[in-house]
């Protein structure tokens, strides 16, 4: 069963104090931008494989394999994009949690990971969660909420580095033709080796890799929604050559751009 890796605009969760969901995204293919959410509850995102790129408050967080997001409550996040993601999404209140949990004051977003015996250990109390979920479980849904927070340390330092997080920020602008390396070498005021080394290190994808991400997202959304013919969709997205673009669109979707539009708009 394919589900959206994000929450619905217009879901009533004010008198829910705790949810989860599986979210498993792959051959899910995503046309658009997914709906801009504000909750009243702390969201929480934990991918077991996969990646998924939150953006809240216009701040970038690429969330992988053995991390969780937290998102304070009514903070507005979209999803930027996804990629064979597998895991939870939900929220809390959290008034839920005592007064002395440094959580229950979250006022900014906070990305986590859980590595190596503890990476295990907390996508099994994530699967426990959901299923005690499920069945209305609630006293372990206490208890295991309880000892997953406890494993969560308000204070570490940001996964991403702030010139990886900037460049992330720009290249997902829907304002904006995604441009070349040089280009967000120089919006960052540093080398363009040193902005490759430094994505690639913190995202596992180069510069390159993430410019092609966007111009085959911006091209689903076009073949989707216009009629616009493909050598036009291509240099809208910076892309001249129509059959380089139609390669790089079967390559990173399976299928080509006619057969995309002809399966979205069917």
């Amino acid at each position: 069963m394919e589900i959206k890796p994000h929450w619905s605009p217009d879901a009533d969760y004010s008198s829910c104090p705790f949810f989860i969901r599986r979210m498993d995204t792959v051959g899910f293919i995503k046309p658009a931008e997914a709906p801009l959410a504000q909750l009243p509850l702390v969201g929480f995102i934990y991918i077991t494989s996969g990646e998924v790129l939150v953006d809240v408050d216009g701040t970038p967080f690429l969330c992988q394999p053995g991390q969780i997001l937290l998102i304070p409550q009514r903070h507005p996040f979209i999803i930027r994009y996804y990629r064979n993601a597998i895991g939870y999404a939900g929220g809390f209140a959290p008034t839920i949690l005592p007064d002395s949990k440094p959580l229950r004051y979250l006022s900014v977003p906070l990305l986590q990971g859980f590595w190596f015996d503890e990476g295990a250990f907390i996508a099994e109390l994530f699967n426990m969660l959901a299923s005690s979920f499920e069945k209305g479980d609630s006293a372990f849904v206490e208890k295991g909420l309880d000892l997953l927070l406890s494993r969560v340390k308000p204070n570490l330092p940001a996964a991403i580095p702030a010139a990886v997080s900037s460049f992330l920020e720009s290249i997902f602008n829907p304002e904006r033709m995604p441009g070349t390396i040089a280009s967000y070498a120089e919006e960052a005021n540093i080398s363009e080796n040193y902005l490759s080394r430094l994505v690639k290190k913190s995202t596992g994808r180069s510069v390159g890799a993430w410019i092609d991400i966007v111009r085959i997202q911006r091209a689903k959304r076009l073949l989707s929604s216009t009629n616009l013919s493909i050598i036009d969709i291509a240099a809208s997205v910076g892309i001249e050559d129509q059959s380089y673009f139609s390669r790089l669109f079967k390559k990173e979707t399976g299928i080509t751009p006619s057969a995309f539009r002809k399966k979205m708009q069917g």
